[in-house]
């Protein structure tokens, strides 16, 4: 299960906001790339898939997460914050085994790799 922050819930319902109705998911995820190895993944989506593990929060928002994906982020808090550099979604990951400098990337021990299909 994913955690969201207060700030996340809220940038997520704004953003939310600003797309049409057919809008369904909030959809969280990881991809193969990035300077470490992985990198988060968030976009809203007009569909959801058979095996998506969906998680409903404040304000009828709900996040969905790709049954192959979810092994990478149990556990994960994403954060929202902003400061002089910009805003931006921050994901703390108690499955990785590194992280890097921009807090987009990550690496995962060689054993708890699986392939991602796209």
């Amino acid at each position: 299960m994913l955690h969201l922050s207060t700030s996340a819930i809220k940038e997520i319902s704004r953003l939310h906001g600003k797309h049409p109705a057919t809008v369904t998911v909030c959809r969280i995820g990881v991809k193969v790339g990035g300077c470490s190895g992985w990198y988060y993944t968030l976009a809203f989506d007009e569909t959801l898939q058979a095996d998506d593990i969906v998680q409903s929060i404040a304000d009828n928002i709900r996040i969905a997460v790709d049954v192959q994906a979810q092994p990478y982020l149990e556990g994960v808090t994403v954060d929202y914050s902003e400061d002089l550099m910009g805003g931006g979604f921050r994901f703390e990951n108690p499955n990785a085994a590194q992280h890097c400098g921009c807090g987009h990337s990550f690496t995962i021990a060689t054993d708890q790799a699986v392939q991602l299909s796209d």
